[in-house]
């Protein structure tokens, strides 16, 4: 059993199950049924909630709080809390200072979740997958394996992303083309999907339902309205068809199978 004594003002709940192998920092707290794994460092002031499972050498640096359990404004048009309670994070993650990442997602393995980004509840994010710094990941999003989300990006609600998919900086993608007015809104919620190896250049904007097709390509500060066709560049406002894709740039000429 972890001796309790040693961590200074800590607060370990009881009913958690923490490897002997754990490191934990000063300051921080873990609640009830929280389960952590041999090798891995907690920093100080870090709040781990209830029923959060952290798998093996997972290391999460100060000040951030992984399983929060979501709010919800009276007038939000989503007010189902009833989410899972249980945070899964794999073995050999990275998670920065200040990340936030919400209870009901499922992170998997070699993740680097950098400082100040944001994970919403019922995210899965696949193994090696980078979610940079100041990065927002909204609920209900599946990303895939070996995805790069550079700073500051925006993935809005209801997206799916799959494998190899590359997000620059600052890119802002949609779900609702009503602008928040009209019920008819609620019906039609869509966030983007992007096929495996699609990328986006920084600044771009993606609006609501659209879909950028495998090893598709959108040039920077683009405003995409209609689908984006495979092994296509677009570029532009709104985006129009450019060029093709170099064939050296390829998915299927990258050796990453």
């Amino acid at each position: 059993m972890i001796n309790y004594e040693r961590v200074l003002k800590t607060y370990i709940d009881k009913t958690a199950e923490i490897d002997l192998n754990v490191s934990i920092g000063n300051f921080t707290s873990i609640t009830k049924n929280v389960k952590i794994g041999s090798g891995t460092v907690i920093g100080n002031c870090v709040s781990i909630n209830e029923g959060t499972i952290i798998g093996e050498k997972v290391r999460i640096d100060d000040n951030s709080v992984v399983g929060k359990r979501p709010i919800r404004a009276k007038w939000s048009v989503v007010q189902n809390l009833d989410i899972e309670k249980s945070l899964i994070i794999g073995n050999e993650c990275l998670i920065g200072s200040h990340a936030v990442i919400y209870c009901g997602s499922k992170i998997g393995n070699y993740v680097l979740v950098a400082d100040s980004a944001s994970i919403r509840e019922k995210v899965v994010i696949g193994d090696f997958t980078i979610i940079g710094r100041n990065v927002t990941i909204e609920q209900k999003t599946i990303i895939g394996r070996k995805c790069k989300f550079e700073t500051g990006c925006y993935i809005t609600a209801y997206s799916l992303i799959e494998d190899f998919c590359f997000i620059a900086p600052m890119v802002i993608t949609t779900n609702d083309n009503y602008l928040g007015r009209t019920e008819e809104r609620k019906k039609h919620f869509k966030g983007i999907t992007i096929r495996r190896g699609g990328r986006i250049g920084a600044g771009a904007v993606i609006l609501p339902g659209i879909e950028i097709n495998e090893d598709g390509v959108v040039g920077a500060g683009s405003v995409v309205t209609s689908n984006v066709p495979s092994k296509k560049i677009v570029v532009g406002v709104p985006a129009k068809v450019f060029s093709d894709v170099p064939v050296e740039q390829l998915l299927e000429n990258q050796g990453w199978e």
